[in-house]
C-alpha cells in the first residue's frame, strides 16, 4: 500500500522541476499592451466643430471651424508621429472632415447672402463710411455721407434698446453690439434714426438688422430724446 502511495505522489509531482520549454519573453510581449493616451488636440477639434455650427449665422464665427480644422490636422500629425504614445486617429480625421465641410458651407452661405441681400437699386453702405474725416475737420460727418444724402441705400445695424419690444416703427440703429449690450451714450455719428414705412414693423432683439431706404444726412443735429441727436435718418421700406 505504501508503495502505491509513493507511486501516486511521484506521478503527481512529475514535471514540476522540469525546465519550461516555452518562450516566456515572447509570451509576456504578446500579453503586454502599452497604454496610449487619447490626443487632446483631436478632442478639441471636435469640440470646436460643434461650436463652429454658429458660423452659419455670423461671419466672424467662421474662425471656430477654421481653428478646429488646424487642430485636427495637428492631432493627426501627432498620432502618426507618436503612435505608441497617442491614440485618436479616427477622432482627428472626423474633426478634419467635419470642420472642413462646416467652413466650406459657411463661406458659401455668407457669400451667397452678400451677393443677393441688397435690394435692387440700393447702394450698400456701412457706418464706417459716414464717420468724420481727418481731412475735413470742419464737417461733423464725412464728405461721402453728404454725397449719399437722398440716395437709396442698404445698411446693417442693431436696434438700440429704448424700452420698445414689439411693433416698433421708429428706432435708433447703431453699428455694433457694444453700446446695445453695455449701455451708455453712442457716438453721434454711430446713430441713425430709422422710420419704417407701413406696413413694416420690427421688434427688439440682439440680431443684426438689414434695412434699405432713403438716407437723409444733415450737418445739424436732429434732437432725439435721451440721446443728444442724430445726423442720419433712414426712411426705410425694407427690413430683414
Amino acid at each position: 500500500m505504501s508503495t502505491t502511495i509513493y507511486e501516486d505522489q511521484a506521478s503527481y509531482t512529475e514535471g514540476i522541476d522540469a525546465p519550461y520549454e516555452g518562450d516566456d519573453e515572447l509570451d509576456m510581449q504578446e500579453a503586454y499592451v502599452p497604454y496610449r493616451a487619447l490626443c487632446r488636440t483631436a478632442v478639441a477639434s471636435i469640440v470646436l466643430g460643434l461650436l463652429g455650427l454658429s458660423a452659419l449665422t455670423a461671419v466672424p464665427l467662421m474662425i471656430l471651424p477654421g481653428i478646429g480644422l488646424l487642430l485636427g490636422l495637428w492631432a493627426l500629425r501627432t498620432v502618426r508621429r507618436y503612435p505608441i504614445e497617442f491614440t485618436g486617429r479616427g477622432i482627428a480625421i472626423t474633426g478634419i472632415v467635419g470642420n472642413a465641410l462646416l467652413l466650406t458651407s459657411a463661406i458659401s452661405l455668407h457669400t451667397y447672402i452678400y451677393l443677393t441681400e441688397v435690394p435692387e437699386g440700393a447702394t450698400r453702405i456701412s457706418f464706417r463710411e459716414l464717420q468724420p474725416s481727418r481731412q475735413h475737420p470742419e464737417l461733423p460727418v464725412s464728405p461721402r455721407a453728404l454725397e449719399l444724402d437722398g440716395e437709396y441705400v442698404f445698411v446693417k445695424g442693431y436696434v438700440y434698446p429704448d424700452g420698445q419690444q414689439h411693433g416698433i416703427r421708429r428706432f435708433i440703429m447703431v453699428p455694433d453690439l457694444g453700446t446695445c449690450c453695455f449701455g451708455g451714450q453712442p457716438e453721434l455719428t454711430h446713430m441713425m434714426e430709422v422710420t419704417l414705412r407701413d406696413p413694416h414693423r420690427t421688434h427688439y432683439s440682439m440680431r443684426r438688422r438689414s434695412l434699405a431706404g432713403i438716407l437723409r444726412v444733415d450737418s445739424q443735429l436732429k434732437h432725439v430724446s435721451g440721446l443728444g441727436g442724430v445726423y442720419f435718418q433712414l426712411d426705410a421700406d425694407y427690413v430683414r
